[in-house]
């Protein structure tokens, strides 16, 4: 009887074991490289100008529906 609890203990520690081992040696894994895009460059002048514009006809209309 002696030897079968100490077998199930045996076996638990060893399952735990095992077990903590799996998870340290996924901590320990490298993550994978991930490329990163480069920045943007600025859009050329014309384009700046037009988003400008945009942005405050945006800001016009919001101000319009804010007063309303």
């Amino acid at each position: 009887m002696t030897d079968d609890f100490l077998n199930a203990i045996f076996t638990i520690v060893d399952f735990a074991v095992d077990l903590s081992e799996t998870i340290d040696s996924t901590k320990r894994s490298k993550p994978d490289i991930v490329e990163v895009p480069p920045d943007p460059t600025a859009p050329p002048p014309g384009a700046q100008r037009a988003l400008a514009e945009v942005e405050a006809r945006a800001r016009e209309a919001a101000m319009m529906v804010r007063t309303s």
